[in-house]
């Protein structure tokens, strides 16, 4: 590719809100500054680095946050939009699809895709289209063609057209198991993404990765790019990195405008799990889970486990206010699915 005339940085699944409490119960880490901090980052590195940032959808945790923090993630997009920075923004699914008080966004340089449209910018004497909808939350794989339609693609004389969304496009993985979308109603094929676009800008699938549709035989090929998740939302993201993509803009020995992407990492704070017995001496097991705690990183994300039905006396020690006597104050923990389930002797009953 020759030179690069066009960066854009591509974010998604920020997830602002997440383990937010402005009037908390329980003195605790909180782990929503961590993503706020990342999404702060992700916009410093914009307004220095790129000429558009786009985001491919959930913005917020969910659709109903606290006004609070909604104003103050909006502040940190209008703050980069003051500066001159373009934005495109999707909503995303957890929004239901509709970005809340959206009216608080009002800029010439933020460009929401609450309907299917397209907007239009001119980046470096280039003009460049990005098309979208907002997350289709049912039947997309029907529906994807007329929203295309809808957004004016087919009818774009623009040379670099990019497609913004949140969506799962089949071959995309998620999980520590690598599970594969491919049929059904929520599962863009990748067969109706179109030839033409420059690249397809994903949000939805927090694990970082692109994916292509090829043509061996014309040698055509567009990337569909997932950012992922700023942070890690659950232990299903444990061995992820995360970060954004820095995609590179230029033209090909024949012309075509080519999409390069650089993933940028982001801090990221680790995930362990720790096993505890399902029975035994009860102090026997707290003096084992504290030494294994105390060798972990300080900032860890711990999840207890159980390898088979805790018993009575562990169900009744281990609490919550006695995990948090063991584990520093820069810890976050939870409890595994085990300790959740009912136990034997009450589901007989």
């Amino acid at each position: 590719m020759s030179r690069a005339r066009l960066s854009i940085v591509v974010v998604a699944d920020s997830h602002l809100g997440f383990d937010c409490s402005l009037r908390p119960r329980i003195d605790r880490r909180r782990r929503g500054e961590d993503f706020f901090w990342n999404f702060a980052s992700v916009l410093s590195y914009a307004a220095a680095n790129a000429d558009l940032l786009v985001h491919g959808g959930d913005l917020m945790f969910r659709s109903k946050v606290d006004p609070r923090l909604v104003k103050r993630g909006y502040d940190l997009l209008l703050a980069s939009a003051r500066k001159g920075l373009p934005i495109v923004v999707v909503p995303g699914n957890h929004e239901r699809s509709r970005l809340p008080s959206a009216h608080l966004l009002e800029h010439p340089n933020i460009h929401l895709l609450d309907r299917p449209r397209t907007v239009t910018l001119s980046l470096r004497s280039l003009s460049v289209a990005i098309a979208g909808f907002p997350c289709q939350r049912s039947n997309v794989r029907h529906l994807f063609q007329s929203l295309l339609e809808q957004t004016g693609w087919w009818s774009r004389p623009e040379e670099i057209k990019l497609l913004a969304m949140h969506q799962a496009v089949e071959g995309a993985k998620v999980g520590a198991h690598n599970y594969t979308f491919r049929g059904g109603p929520d599962v863009i094929p990748m067969a109706s993404i179109p030839w033409d676009a420059t690249a397809v800008l994903c949000g939805h699938i927090h694990r970082r990765q692109v994916l292509w549709r090829r043509d061996d035989g014309s040698g055509r090929s567009v990337p569909i790019i997932y950012p992922g998740s700023i942070e890690r939302t659950s232990f299903a993201e444990r061995l992820e990195a995360k970060g954004f993509f820095e995609i590179a803009l230029g033209t090909d020995q024949t012309g075509e405008w080519r999409a390069i992407p650089h993933a940028v990492s982001l801090p990221s704070r680790p995930m362990v799990d720790v096993p505890i017995p399902a029975s035994g001496p009860v102090d026997e097991i707290l003096t084992s889970l504290a030494e294994r705690i105390a060798a972990l990183p300080a900032d860890a994300i711990v999840r207890l486990s159980c390898v088979g039905e805790p018993s009575p006396d562990l169900r009744r020690s281990l609490t919550a206010v006695k995990i948090r006597e063991i584990l520093p104050s820069s810890m976050n923990f939870e409890f595994g699915s085990a300790f959740f389930r009912r136990r034997s002797d009450d589901a007989a009953g």
